[in-house]
């Protein structure tokens, strides 16, 4: 079962304990915040084990239509690493993650930014 989710993957940013009084918050930590509000907003979940996640990442605005084109679907092989995009989704789900066992995480180039969440079943 695969559900696909309509939200631009924002990896978790290192914070400190200053980022919970600093006004404004650095840009990241803004960014993670609100990622986090809307994963909840669209009630995203992940089980414990037995499941695949896919985010796919937005194209830079700078590259050509041609670019576009040719890396849509791409695998994704630079920053944001694989597991702060799956720390940030799960830290922004759970309070406790340390139940979820077993999960796999792929990135991809799309003109269409989101997250699917494949479930097997066993």
């Amino acid at each position: 079962m695969v559900k696909k989710y309509d939200i631009i993957p924002v990896p978790k940013p290192r914070m400190t304990k200053r980022d919970k009084w600093l006004s404004p918050p650095r840009p990241a930590v803004s960014r993670y915040w609100s990622f986090k509000d809307r994963v909840r907003e669209l009630g995203i979940s992940v089980p414990e084990s037995g499941s695949h996640l896919t985010f796919f990442l937005p194209m830079p605005k700078s590259w050509t239509k041609k670019k576009k084109a040719l890396m849509d679907g791409c695998p994704h092989q630079q920053t944001p690493d694989k597991d702060n995009l799956e720390k940030a989704l799960l830290d922004a789900i759970y309070d406790q993650d340390c139940h979820v066992w077993d999960s796999r995480v792929t990135k991809r180039w799309s003109s269409e930014p989101g997250i699917d969440v494949t479930i097997y079943q066993f």
